[in-house]
């Protein structure tokens, strides 16, 4: 998880507490560095809205997010490379990353398709700089022509 700098000295459970009522986007690749920054190169595939409370009880490291619907209708096509969640005024609280293999975010689906449900199946929290992504991966758009980056 990537917090903005406004609630970086909340607890997890702070940090849960403020999602009440609010929203979870789901995005394309090329997230922003930080989650202070706004999303710029990222489509958005999909939006789930928190109820109140947002999170039952976890277990076994799993998080248990409530939300008002779930699935929910993809709004474009493509593939999940990261989620925003906001407070329910729309403040930005924290980025996660999502999609398939080691990402907080799972769904059912690798990839969406306008209009085709949406089903958020696993939610975790990862400790800031836990990413798997590489730093040269971030704000990054693929160009016909161009290598991806190397280590």
């Amino acid at each position: 998880m990537n917090v903005t700098l406004d609630f970086v000295s909340c607890s997890q459970d702070e940090l849960k507490a403020l999602l009440d009522g609010g929203t979870l986007t789901i995005y394309s690749v090329a997230r922003p560095l930080t989650a202070d920054q706004p999303v710029e190169r990222s489509g958005t595939l999909a939006t789930f809205t928190f109820a109140s409370p947002a999170f039952g009880a976890g277990s076994d490291g799993l998080e248990n997010p409530v939300f008002a619907a779930n699935p929910v209708p993809a709004s474009n096509v493509g593939t999940p490379g990261f989620a925003r969640a906001r407070k329910a005024d729309g403040t930005v609280i924290a980025d996660f990353s999502a999609g398939p293999g080691d990402r907080e975010i799972k769904f059912s689906e690798v990839s969406f398709s306008q209009g085709a449900p949406v089903k958020l199946t696993t939610f975790r929290f990862i400790a800031e700089g836990g990413w798997p992504e590489k730093p040269e991966y971030y704000d990054t758009r693929p160009r016909t022509g161009y290598p991806m980056p190397t280590a």
